[in-house]
């Protein structure tokens, strides 16, 4: 027997509660769809109506649907064979003007190594389909850029208490069972806009009884974690601080990601002396988080947290109104651009760290800008050889670090010389006696290679300094930077 959410499954779009304005947007885009052939991506928090109003659309359009979902397997080939084949070919019974609805649910959970190949194929089948195409998606960006850019998109809000209310009240009356308004009241509060949630609380609470009364609601464990998109609407514009603080723990989101979506969401709704106090807070939550970092002491989040959550809230001059647009961290957008850089740079700061004894953090914050400076652009070339040298650095690294073109003749020569001389013991016992302070004299000879640089030898430095040429030099200051 069909649960409740199944049995009152909306069939027609003006049986569609809380969301108006998308309904309208859905209709309009199946009206017109002969006019503009966009698929279009529905998203929202689960349990809003979204695969119930693509259905519901289906049915006033007189349209058949097919649909694929999350517990089908999401391959290339199954996607072309199924979804594609409903949406290019003829061949299916097809409903009122020709058309039929492909309808792709959970389409933000197309990732990994099980996925592989689907987001290219259902990008290239939404720009190809000759049939209408509906995506359900909980998570709009967690879909790839180049899919949201092929689709039209609708979103579909949390469906408000006040929407849920008369839903589970007709509920009752068609199952034939008294309520207590306060019953109803409470399951509709308690499912934070989750309409789907309500009707199985409410299900679960008349199981075996005649009436649903306050004292049989019992929710149930089912996961109620916020949405991310929600969180930041309600911080920025309804939350005290203390309300704030504590919806951050229904979040999914550590410390660490939820201050960037902050911060980058920010300034669209905060201006002048609010937005200025609210970076305070932020600021004050990132040294948190950097004393997490330095101390691996994570109790250091908590502050972290009520920082960014209740100060940003507690720094709002007013309410704010109407609807915003909020998007992901830009950061990770270059992180993911400047992964390969990372990596190439981390490679080096590994490097360094094995040969000077030193940490890979301080290699990359103080060793890698150093060199970087020493040796700009190959400019000093005995230098630039001499790092590739002592630190084993191939083409890229030595790009990286000197800002050359890593195709260039001029890194693929040095990097030549580089083996020759890892390759050379002469040249090496060289460098060893031209460096006889060692590594443990690091702030001594580097000062001395300074100063030498500017052509001035210390007495201490002078013996080795004015009796080799400048790439012994050079290796001096390689010898023992830390």
């Amino acid at each position: 027997m069909a649960d409740w959410t199944e049995r009152y499954r909306p069939t027609t779009l003006d049986e569609i509660r809380g969301n108006d304005s998308a309904v309208a947007d859905l209709r309009e885009w199946a009206d017109t769809w002969d006019d503009h052939r966009e698929a279009v991506v529905v998203h929202g928090s689960p349990g809003v109506g979204k695969t119930s109003a693509a259905h519901a659309l289906a049915s006033d359009e007189g349209w058949p649907t097919i649909e694929l979902n999350a517990s089908d397997s999401r391959t290339k080939d199954v996607i072309e064979r199924v979804a594609g084949e409903a949406a290019r070919s003829g061949t299916l019974t097809e409903g009122e003007a020709g058309r039929r609805l492909v309808v792709l649910d959970e389409a933000d959970n197309l990732h990994g190594n099980v996925d592989r190949g689907g987001t290219r194929a259902i990008t290239s089948l939404v720009k190809e389909a000759e049939q209408p195409m509906v995506l359900i998606a909980n998570e709009f960006y967690d879909m790839s850029q180049g899919l949201r850019n092929a689709c039209r998109d609708i979103e579909f809000r949390d469906v408000g208490a006040r929407s849920i209310e008369p839903v589970l009240r007709d509920i009752c009356r068609k199952e034939g069972l008294e309520f207590d308004s306060a019953a109803i009241e409470t399951i509709a509060e308690t499912n934070s806009g989750d309409l789907r949630g309500a009707i199985k609380d409410l299900e679960s609470a008349a199981e075996g009884a005649s009436a649903v009364t306050l004292d049989r609601v019992v929710t149930s464990d089912r996961d109620r974690s916020e949405g991310i998109f929600p969180y930041m609407e309600s911080l920025f514009k309804e939350y005290e601080p203390q309300e704030a603080l504590q919806s951050s723990y229904d979040v999914d989101e550590t410390p660490d990601d939820l201050i960037n979506w902050i911060e980058d969401n920010l300034p669209k709704e905060y201006e002048g002396d609010a937005l200025a106090s609210a970076y305070d807070f932020l600021a004050s939550a990132d040294r948190w988080l950097g004393r997490v970092q330095a101390t691996q002491n994570y109790s250091f989040w908590r502050y972290a947290g009520d920082t960014m959550t209740a100060g940003v809230a507690a720094a709002r001059d007013d309410s704010g109104g109407g609807w915003t647009r909020y998007g992901p961290p830009s950061y990770w957008s270059k992180l993911g651009r400047t992964s390969g850089t990372r990596a190439t740079r981390d490679a080096i700061a590994r490097s360094i760290a094995h040969v000077e004894g030193v940490s890979q953090a301080t290699a990359r914050r103080e060793v890698v800008p150093f060199l970087a400076a020493m040796t700009h652009h190959c400019r000093n070339r005995d230098l630039t050889v001499a790092m590739a040298a002592r630190y084993d650095m191939d083409e890229p690294q030595v790009a990286f670090v000197t800002g050359s073109g890593k195709d260039t003749n001029k890194v693929s020569d040095i990097v030549d010389d580089a083996v020759a001389m890892r390759g050379d013991p002469d040249e090496d016992a060289q460098r060893v006696a031209s460096t006889d302070t060692g590594t443990d004299s690091a702030p001594q000879t580097a000062s001395t290679t300074a100063t030498e640089s500017d052509g001035s030898a210390d007495a201490e430095g002078s013996a080795d300094a004015n009796d080799e040429n400048g790439a012994d030099d050079s290796q001096t200051g390689l010898g023992d930077f830390t």
